[in-house]
């Protein structure tokens, strides 16, 4: 992989203000190719599927997954990392270049909002609450905030850390805590949350000293996190006390998810799955014979798991969770 987990999810380094050559905006190209591109995001719009991945393809599927097509006209061809809607038509994505797209046909047609092509400092993860409040995290702690829908963004300035100089952490995953706040997974096991809908943010330490890529609220309130080496914790207690769920892999997890039948479903590299029916506490593992590792996932509304890797949409369609 060349971005995206590849990397650890972040794709610079150094210091968050460091400039690059300045690139030139150019749309998504439309092209066959774009089936095999590495899509590193998905999510549902009512009953369609909407992908995201490198070069600002787009894919879109209308029959649980079963087959894809890209969309009509993006207007960045930069890696796009995050995708999120909040109802059947409207969405957002975000991306490299720390670039912000919306849509409001299901995926087809998506409009730039922002984009920064003279500093280094991607995004990894877009989340709105509402039709005009929404936030996007990345690279070194870069939050993004609006409340006009995406036309404006202001940027967050976070606390630091205990017993550090600065605010440096990779943010990953922003989710709902389901009580008004928010939570994004972070690097060294930390979340930083925020208890009064992003007015203000603390750090929660899980414990966990490596990177959490993607985090969940399931449907009682628990939350889960998981990341790095098949890492897999869960609190009760909206993150005031952490354990451990045993996984039974060292494979790095990209995605957590829950099915409306409350079956937990976590996917990540090497080709596993993981499925919980006691709400997380327990896994079981299937593990693809070849292997490829599972970049993305969306559950289609049959409870299918669609999946995605390196290679764009994964050809044989998972096990229901029925």
């Amino acid at each position: 992989m060349n971005s995206g987990f590849a990397q650890e999810k972040p794709s610079a380094s150094g210091d968050a203000n460091t400039t690059v050559p300045s690139l030139k905006v150019k749309p998504a190209r439309i092209a066959p190719s774009a089936q095999t591109a590495m899509m590193l995001a998905a999510a549902s719009a009512g009953s369609r599927i909407v992908a995201v991945g490198e070069r600002g393809v787009v894919l879109l599927s209308d029959d649980a997954g079963k087959s894809f097509h890209q969309a009509a006209s993006v207007p960045i061809s930069a890696t796009l990392t995050s995708v999120h809607f909040i109802d059947t038509k409207n969405g957002w994505a975000a991306g490299h270049w720390g670039a912000i797209l919306k849509t409001g046909d299901a995926g087809e047609t998506w409009q730039l909002l922002r984009s920064d092509t003279k500093v280094d400092q991607p995004l990894f993860s877009i989340y709105f609450k509402d039709a005009r409040n929404g936030w996007a995290a990345g690279l070194w702690s870069l939050l993004l905030s609006t409340s006009d829908g995406g036309a404006t963004w202001q940027s967050v300035s976070l606390p630091v850390p205990a017993g550090e100089s600065k605010a440096d952490r990779n943010l990953f995953a922003i989710f709902s805590d389901q009580e008004g706040g928010l939570a994004i997974t972070a690097e060294r096991g930390t979340i930083v949350h925020s208890a009064d809908g992003g007015s203000s943010w603390t750090y929660i330490d899980t414990g966990y000293k490596g990177s959490l890529w993607a985090g969940t609220v399931l449907q009682d309130g628990t939350w889960m996190v998981g990341g790095l080496r098949g890492t897999m914790l869960r609190s009760a207690d909206h993150g005031k006390t952490w354990h451990s769920s045993p996984t039974g892999t060292k494979s790095s997890l990209t995605g957590i998810m829950q099915a409306k039948n409350g079956a937990v479903i976590a996917v990540g590299f090497d080709g596993v799955m993981l499925t919980s029916r006691d709400n997380g506490m327990t896994f079981s593992i299937k593990q693809r014979p070849d292997r490829a590792s599972i970049t993305a996932a969306v559950l289609a509304q049959d409870l299918n798991p669609v999946t995605f890797s390196q290679s764009g949409p994964m050809k044989d369609v998972g096990d229901t969770v029925n």
